[in-house]
């Protein structure tokens, strides 16, 4: 079963929740404050924020992953479609989540959703207008057993609460959970800001789709240790690790080679 799930809060996740809902679900009960089902899929709301998702274990028992419904908040103001796992890096959990701990990436799921926000957005006539991307891993939840993958339209009001977001990210999840998710070999991200554009370009064009990615900012937290929590903290595992060379210092690149050669993986510079 697949978990949708959102804040009653957000006028991004709720806007999209409300289209989902029209298309195929029932009333149902789950424990959250709105909840919806059909075969295979469960639609709920919360009242909590979605960084504080920590309690979805508990209510969706039978969810194999979740797959949250949220606003983006950009003090760039970049108007966006984006899909990223989660996690901290660093000894901080300013945004909920654990210090040091990555939640559970689903590649394969993200990948599908990005491909889907790009072909929907197209179609809408915002794909111009509109950058579609996947954002560096931040926040929480990281302590869920299940993998988790948000979907998020950015970056201010005007944006949430407009019905085409809301259509363009509906429909995405739609085709999700109607086709199911798209081959792919799986990696994680070395480099890039938190909008790592060349790594997203990179998987739309070589069908490598990642879980976790450490952007150039965290850099300095980078060591085996967090490599590692990258590649097992990803369902289904990695093949892979893709690095924007520009940004990454040599120590970085040793680290990651000597990680790679330990651990089987190959390593691609972009």
């Amino acid at each position: 079963m697949i978990g949708i799930v959102y804040s009653v809060v957000d006028p991004a996740g709720r806007g999209v929740a409300r289209i989902l809902a029209e298309r195929g679900f029932s009333k149902s009960e789950c424990g959250g404050a709105e909840c919806w089902s059909r075969p295979g899929v469960v639609l709920a709301g919360f009242r909590e924020d979605v960084i504080e998702f920590d309690f979805l274990d508990n209510l969706l028992h039978e969810a194999e992953y979740y797959v949250v419904l949220s606003r983006h908040s950009s003090q760039a103001g970049v108007k966006s479609y984006t899909v990223h796992h989660t996690g901290n890096f660093g000894r901080e959990a300013l945004y909920g989540g654990k210090p040091g701990e990555l939640g559970i990436a689903n590649p394969r799921v993200a990948f599908t959703l990005l491909k889907e926000l790009v072909r929907q957005a197209e179609s809408e006539g915002r794909l111009g207008e509109f950058k579609v991307s996947y954002e560096a891993t931040h926040h929480g939840p990281t302590s869920l057993s299940k993998p988790i993958t948000f979907i998020e339209i950015g970056s201010s009001m005007s944006e949430w609460v407009d019905d085409v977001n809301h259509r363009i990210v509906a429909e995405s999840v739609l085709h999700l959970i109607n086709e199911g998710v798209s081959d792919c070999k799986p990696a994680i991200g070395v480099g890039g800001g938190h909008y790592p554009w060349k790594l997203t370009e990179y998987a739309l064009r070589e069908n490598v789709c990642f879980g976790h990615i450490i952007p150039k900012y965290s850099l300095d937290l980078l060591n085996h240790g967090i490599l590692r929590q990258m590649v097992e903290r990803t369902y289904g595992g990695v093949e892979s690790i893709v690095v924007e060379k520009k940004g990454t210092r040599i120590e970085h690149r040793e680290a990651i080679e000597e990680f790679a050669g330990e651990t089987g993986l190959s390593v691609r510079y972009i």
